[in-house]
């Protein structure tokens, strides 16, 4: 749809009169990273929204509308067959979409569509219930994307996805009027005003029920998992208009309208599981198995081609025999759930009677044993990345999502295995949900020229013919028509079928504004352009698929940018620069240089969570090398006169203490941050919560020879320099804390020699000053084996990030523990507990949480205290080492939900690194102390 500029900017001077403007991008390099998503499309829009509340989205919808300006809405992005991308406008949430509600005593919930997947699982994990809705994405997809969808998963076939489990929904239409399909009046002041879209759903009522070829065609097709199209089965199984558009919005893609609110009637999440893996001869006798197999009690059969397990192989943990299958094996990953353990093992036992008929080749026999169950999981989910990391660079991974009949499922395999070998694609493997027939086929495909397109083009047809028309199955069982399938939706679906879709559409969105070439494509050859580049860049981050999962842990993404978002731009500066395009480069230098480098907090959490194991911030820290390069002389005076450094930092904290107690805080704040603001914000922020120095210094201690129970004790340097603000009821330095919990617990404390000049790393390494980092840290490795006579002794630091960073950057066997992992270790089994009688606040920083101390953490917490709170959607506080104090913007954007999870009784919190502290005292409105303080105020 043509627009021009005049009418995007009347568009903007609109919206900006309810919207605040800083939710209104229209920057060229923003509009880039902001309209990428996980798909293999590139659309750019003109116009970025992100919406905060119903309101917003209405008057945007109307807005568009009065412009004749098509939309599009997003979710998290993870979608994969390009139904979220925009040349026009692009419509997404802001965090304030997240509430929920639970009823019925959790057989219902009611999600906003900002809501996470598997946050709506652990707000009904205590009634024991889930959503019906499982996709492999649901720790970073939103409710209002897998709605939107259909999304389904392992677990849930098509008995318990959205369409099936859904109760209510609000929905706002094209024109902006709002339906609450729970609330009688609602129902009746909509049927009132919108008689034209109830009786054109009655009149496709009518038309199907005459059309009885047309009808046995839904019932067959929906008897499979089928998101191809939209949901045709709305108007065979109902007959109420209203339950008839509910459903129908179900998998529409965000062509039909706006899901803001839904219902979700809930399902049974059984508390015992057990999993068990099968491998047989060939596909084949797999598929005889799944036939087998679906009378029985499994929750979940996941089929796995030869290939597939070939491309795991290699992977660390992975059984021994796997590398010795051949390209013929046909494997099952089995899972039954149940209400005890009894049942549990009487299904077990049946599901194996039944594989018994079988001829087993290999096998690992079910177990509920939750490392090995993680393992063969992995096995499943490790297959997507496994092609994504070995694809060549320049290449794009596609998974494509179809359905056959269970009957034909081991012709259709075999049959797209030819289809492989016929098209060259030789890594290609399948896998997926058996039981339902539902397969994806993985590969990897170049866009780079002409010849490559073809290719895929003609095998896209081929898969067409071969699903669609041989086997009359679903080209999309799961993933949503979007562009990738919206020219074969006819093929599918005949003329009949696809001619009521277009009415479908007509009806709802008679303008064509809502998200526009998406399910509905009049252009047979729309699944072939707009094909995302994917150039080479880094080697750090050329596997990346864009697939978004990293997003939800990201301290930046409602500041700046999130991980795929800086990768997208960094491959668009790569690109220019190769291809010799000067204009434009220095203004998304510009962008690039404060939105993708300045308010990065490298924590590497992005890593924990790609699928492929992309630390972003590595990149970055990297590309921080040129930045500080100038600043290399003065840090490596620091790192070679540390305790010179420390001594300074001392005494600005002191200095500091007696400027706020001279002038106080109000008149210091507005002189320290006048200077900021006049030096375009070159100098530090002042905050109240900066704290007094540490006025009782650490002294070096030896060892001696009585005692049997040792730990070396390194105080970070920030616990060596600092103590604590002001209004704490502990004001004792960390330093005195520590010491004194060590031995209460009877150990003997080891204070190593020149600690004044200790430091590991963490400061250059943030700067991607790799030789100073290496060079600190190596000091301070020899320091700490002599301390520890060699690795006989623990050691101990006191904040986490400097633990994480020691770990990985010592080559000699110390035991190097933070906090947490050396009380639960060492101290509590010395210590009697008596936990404190009041709720506190626990931030696990982004270092334990890469340490997978999470669950520890919380654990020592609630040892300690009669209630612990961990608040929500908080990863990491974004301090990022000094960060809060010279892009303080970072910090408040990653804890800007913090304070309104502080109950009011809670009065202070706890975490485990102390310039981490600083900021969530400062944005939470209560004090944050060292997890230590807790442990020992606890212990006796």
């Amino acid at each position: 749809m043509e627009n021009n500029v005049q009418q995007y900017q009347q568009l903007a001077d609109m919206l900006q009169t309810r919207i605040d403007e800083n939710r209104i991008f229209t920057d060229q390099a923003l509009l880039l990273a902001y309209g990428t998503d996980a798909s293999f499309y590139r659309l750019i829009p003109k116009m970025v929204l992100r919406l905060k509340n119903l309101d917003e989205v209405i008057f945007t919808i109307q807005a568009c509308a009065q412009f004749n300006i098509a939309y599009t809405f997003r979710a998290a992005g993870t979608s994969l067959s390009g139904q979220a991308v925009s040349d026009s406008v692009l419509i997404t949430l802001t965090d304030d979409w997240r509430n929920h509600k639970i009823s019925d005593n959790g057989h219902k919930i009611t999600l906003q569509p900002g809501v996470i997947g598997a946050d709506a699982n652990k707000y009904l994990a205590s009634f024991g219930r889930k959503i019906g809705p499982d996709p492999a994405s649901i720790n970073t997809c939103k409710i209002g994307g897998i709605a939107a969808n259909n999304a389904s998963g392992m677990c849930c076939g098509s008995a318990q996805n959205s369409y099936r489990t859904v109760d209510s929904m609000k929905l706002v239409f094209a024109d902006g009027i709002l339906l609450d399909t729970a609330s009688p009046q609602s129902i009746r002041a909509f049927e009132s005003n919108q008689s034209r879209l109830i009786m054109g759903i009655n009149a496709l009522c009518a038309e199907v029920a005459k059309n009885e070829a047309l009808t046995q065609r839904i019932v067959h097709k929906y008897r499979l998992k089928n998101t191809t199209g939209y949901s045709l089965n709305a108007l065979v199984d109902y007959s109420d208009p209203i339950e008839i558009i509910k459903h129908l919005m179900i998998g529409s893609e965000g062509t039909l309208g706006f899901i803001a609110e839904i219902t979700y009637n809930t399902v049974i999440e059984h508390p015992h599981k057990a999993s068990a893996l099968i491998v047989f001869n060939n596909i084949d006798e797999a598929s005889q198995a799944v036939t087998a197999l679906s009378k029985d009690p499994v929750s979940a059969v996941e089929m796995m081609d030869g290939r597939a397990m070939r491309s795991v192989a290699d992977k660390p943990g992975m059984p021994a025999f796997i590398a010795g299958l051949d390209l013929q094996a046909g494997t099952l990953l089995i899972e039954s759930r149940a209400s005890d353990k009894t049942l549990l093992e009487e299904q077990c036992a049946t599901i194996m009677q039944t594989v018994a008929q079988f001829k087993v080749i290999e096998s690992i026999p079910f177990t509920s044993d939750s490392e090995t169950v993680a393992t063969l999981w992995g096995i499943r989910k490790g297959m997507f990345p496994a092609v994504g990391a070995v694809r060549e660079v320049g290449t794009t991974v596609i998974i494509e999502d179809v359905a056959f009949p269970v009957e034909h499922l081991a012709a259709g395999v075999l049959d797209l295995q030819k289809l492989f070998d016929r098209f060259h694609y030789d890594e290609a493997i399948i896998f997926g949900h058996a039981l339902e027939g539902n397969l994806h086929f993985v590969f990897t495909q170049s866009f780079e020229d002409a010849d490559e397109i073809k290719r895929y083009g003609d095998f896209m047809d081929a898969v067409a013919e071969l699903v669609a028309v041989k086997y009359q199955g679903s080209l999309k069982a799961e993933h949503g028509t979007g562009r990738n399938m919206a020219p074969y939706v006819e093929l599918e679906w005949g003329k009949d079928g696809y001619a009521l879709m277009q009415k479908i559409k007509a009806l709802f969105d008679p303008c064509g504004l809502l998200n526009p070439g998406v399910i509905i494509n009049d252009d047979p050859q729309s699944h072939l352009k707009n094909l995302k580049p994917m150039p080479k860049a880094d080697e750090l981050i050329d596997r990346c698929i864009e697939c978004g999962f990293c997003e939800p842990v990201c301290p930046s993404r409602t500041l700046s940018l999130s991980p795929r978002q800086r990768i997208v731009l960094y491959r668009e500066l790569q690109r220019r620069e190769s291809a010799g395009e000067t204009e434009n480069i220095k203004d998304l230098r510009k962008v690039f240089e404060y939105q993708g480098l300045d308010t990065c907090a490298a924590t590497g959490l992005c890593a924990e969570r790609c699928p492929v194991g992309i630390n972003t911030g590595d990149l970055v820290k990297k590309l921080r090398t040129n930045k500080y390069k100038k600043f290399t002389p003065i840090a490596r005076w620091t790192a070679n006169h540390f305790s010179a450094t420390t001594k300074m930092v001392s005494l600005g904290l002191k200095t500091n203490q007696v400027a706020q107690n001279v002038l106080g805080k109000k008149t210091l704040s507005t002189v320290v941050n006048g200077v900021r603001n006049i030096s375009a914000g070159k100098t530090p922020i002042w905050i109240p919560e900066i704290p007094s120095a540490n006025n009782s210094p650490v002294q070096s201690t030896k060892a001696a020879n009585s005692s049997a129970k040792k730990v070396v004790y390194l105080p970070s340097c920030a616990s060596r320099t600092m103590g604590q603000q002001a209004g704490n009821s502990d004001n004792r330095p960390l330093t005195e804390v520590t010491q004194s919990l060590i031995k209460k617990a009877g150990f003997e404390v080891i204070i190593p020699e020149q600690l004044s000049d200790q430091c590991c790393g963490m400061p250059y390494d943030s700067k991607g000053m790799n030789a100073l980092a290496d060079q600190k840290s190596q000091q301070l490795e020899k320091v700490l084996w002599q301390a520890s006579e060699q690795g006989k002794w623990p050691v101990l630091m006191d904040t986490s990030p400097c633990a994480k960073q020691s770990i990985e950057k010592f080559s000699q066997p110390i035991e190097v523990l933070e906090p947490t992992g050396f009380v639960l270790k060492y101290l509590l089994e010395h210590l009697t507990i008596k936990p404190i009688d009041e709720a506190v606040m626990l931030h696990v920083t982004c270092s334990s949480r890469r340490m997978g101390l999470e669950n520890s953490m919380l654990e020592l917490a609630k040892t300690c205290a009669s209630e612990v709170i961990i608040p929500e959607h908080i990863q990491c506080c974004g301090w990022a080492g000094d960060k809060g104090f010279t892009t303080p913007e970072l910090n408040e954007a990653a804890l800007h939900t913090l304070k309104e999870q502080v109950p009011n009784s809670c009065k202070r919190g706890f975490s485990n690194s102390r310039t981490c502290e600083i900021g969530l005292s400062h944005h939470s409105g209560i004090p944050y102390q060292s997890i230590l303080y807790l442990v020992d105020e606890a212990s006796h």
